[in-house]
């Protein structure tokens, strides 16, 4: 597995879900795979070859669910937001393990030091040595919020 590409995984999984007839894993899959395509139309990329790009792109369509599941409850709709939730499993295949509380804090700790970050002024560089790490494995937002909390702000 750790040989294939995040864009060669997806298309097995097209293939699979085809073949087993299984139509809602079908529909997510081609929309990540759309997703994908539109991504190396748009940045002239190979994701085959980028897995960074591609998870980049998975992990903005599972944010994209997680936020539309929210609403979806709020809004007392909660058949719509099974169905978010279930589109979210179907995608976290694809991604990477998600990092665990301690080994965000211990990586944000880490980043804090290289770069010898003091305020929150400093956040950019902090995030950037982070966004490296926890792509696709972290809520970079909530990351932010803590590495702010840590800084002071």
């Amino acid at each position: 597995m750790a040989d294939t590409s995040v864009k060669e995984r997806l298309l097995e999984a097209i293939k699979a879900a085809m073949r087993s007839g299984d139509k809602e894993r079908l529909a997510v899959l081609r929309s990540a795979n759309a997703a994908l395509k539109q991504r190396e139309v748009d940045e002239r990329l190979d994701l085959a070859s980028d897995d960074a790009a591609a998870i980049d792109v998975l992990s903005k369509a599972v944010k994209q669910r997680r936020d539309s599941a929210a609403q979806y409850r709020e809004a007392g709709e909660a058949g719509r937001a099974e169905a978010e939730e279930r589109e979210i499993e179907i995608l976290s295949e694809f991604l990477p393990e998600a990092a665990s509380d301690a080994e965000i804090d211990a990586l944000v700790e880490e980043a804090i030091s290289a770069t010898g970050a003091a305020s929150t002024r400093d956040m950019g560089r902090v995030m950037g040595q982070l966004k490296e790490r926890l792509q696709g494995r972290a809520d970079l937002g909530a990351v932010s919020a803590r590495v702010k909390a840590r800084l002071g702000g």
